[in-house]
């Protein structure tokens, strides 16, 4: 019998591959309690995946989504962004300080080359040659 239903399946899902992965899929399904959208007739869970695909009781598409999202480890869940987190330095919505009164010191690159030249290098020790 179970010959016949694959015959009978090939017209839903062209790909015999795909329609192993699927039918299995469902098999699975069924061992673990999903209802039933045919009668049994004595047959075991791989006949009766292959004949719902045959019947199209069962969509192929759904049983194809349904057997990616089972495979998936992390499903992405398009969720709402999260409310915007406030920049540093700007004003929190919550009282606290007030921070627009903070000023930087702008230093030219001169500035910067003569204030480095100034510096004096730390004086060695008697420890490092030991």
């Amino acid at each position: 019998m179970a010959r016949v239903t694959v015959e009978d399946c090939i017209d839903k899902v062209d790909n015999r591959f795909e329609l192993v992965l699927l039918a299995s899929h469902r098999a699975r399904m069924i061992s673990a309690g999903a209802p039933l959208t045919i009668e049994r007739d004595r047959d075991k869970n791989p006949v009766v995946a292959l004949r719902e695909i045959a019947d199209e009781t069962i969509s192929p598409e759904d049983l194809k989504e349904d057997f990616i999202h089972s495979l998936q480890k992390h499903v992405d869940v398009d969720e709402p962004e999260p409310e915007t987190v406030p920049l540093i330095g700007a004003p929190a919505a919550g009282g606290g300080a007030d921070d627009s009164s903070v000023e930087f010191d702008r230093m030219t690159e001169e500035d910067l080359l003569r204030g480095l030249e100034g510096l004096v290098p730390p004086a060695e020790t008697d420890d490092e040659g030991e």
